[in-house]
């Protein structure tokens, strides 16, 4: 498909390489032109073990505790819609972002669950938003993502998942490409190692943008642990250095939503993480001795014991 020219004024744009159409039962999408942007990322051969989610102990974390709907602060915008929602059978945070000062009030789900579709779409259309894509950070294993019913309920939603994930989507991201809604974006990191196409959305810097950040870490980073790596193409030593050199090189107030969490907390940031993160603090030499560590599993995760 030859490349069109951005259109001005469309409710969202996507930058990567390709252009899409779409259209919705009551508009016409503009035209987005995508082009494609790459950074660069550290990747390294498998020599950790099977590290995984949170450990048993609970460190200090300054914490909300969740409910069903959690209306967790994010960072300050007065333009900038934001709801953190939760599906308890398998503990998945599903995020709701929006520009509520754009005409359109364009609107993206991240990580939406099948079973809470009819659950976001009621918020959504009680907050008068057009919600334009939704987006998984991976291919997930312990729920069915909620894409495909989104799209059926939804006229005009356009999927979103990365290239490497190998998995089907109306638009594939790679590392470096931005996800427009209204004067937002969010900027795609490749953050493998729980699976070989996760990525992690980054809110954007600048003028306009909500400060500190958002990152919406998928299963990469979860809140004092990370995710399993035993399965789906998993590397230890991949996921390590997908964090270290693309989640803990953010600003240390840098507000961090993971996919998931099993013991009530909600939101953390990179500095805590730097600081008490279990599984990713240790100096890389020391972790990758933990090779010889014997692990147990339990119905979700595995722990070192």
């Amino acid at each position: 498909m030859i490349p069109l020219p951005l259109s001005l004024g469309s409710s969202s744009t996507i930058i990567n390489r390709f252009s899409i159409s779409s259209t919705t039962s009551t508009s016409i999408i503009p035209m987005l032109s995508l082009r494609f942007i790459r950074t660069s990322l550290l990747l390294s051969p498998n020599l950790l073990p099977s590290c995984s989610s949170s450990s048993p102990t609970l460190l200090p974390l300054s914490c909300k505790f969740r409910s069903t709907m959690s209306y967790s602060t994010p960072a300050s915008s007065s333009n900038l819609v934001f709801r953190q929602l939760f599906e308890k059978e398998s503990s998945t945070y599903t995020y709701l972002l929006a520009d509520a000062s754009h005409p359109d009030k364009p609107a993206l789900l991240i990580d939406p669950v099948d079973k809470m579709v009819d659950r976001d779409i009621s918020l959504i259309q009680e907050l008068g938003l057009k919600l334009i894509y939704a987006m998984n950070t991976h291919v997930h294993a312990d729920h069915v993502t909620g894409t495909g019913l989104l799209k059926k309920k939804v006229p005009g939603v356009k999927s979103v998942i990365s290239t490497a994930s190998g998995s089907k989507a109306d638009l594939h991201v790679e590392p470096g490409d931005k996800i427009y809604i209204g004067d937002f974006f969010l900027e795609v990191r490749a953050t493998p190692g729980h699976t070989s196409g996760c990525v992690t959305y980054v809110t954007g810097e600048g003028s306009g943008q909500p400060q500190p950040r958002m990152a919406f870490t998928g299963d990469a980073l979860l809140i004092r642990g990370c995710g399993r790596t035993d399965f789906q193409g998993g590397s230890s030593q991949q996921l390590y250095n997908s964090v270290h050199s693309q989640i803990f090189t953010l600003p240390k107030d840098t507000l961090l939503y993971p996919a998931h969490d099993y013991r009530g907390f909600t939101v953390t940031t990179v500095g805590e993480e730097m600081q008490y993160n279990p599984r990713l603090t240790k100096d890389e030499v020391i972790i990758f001795s933990l090779r010889s560590v014997k692990l147990y599993s339990s119905e979700i995760l595995l722990w070192p014991t």
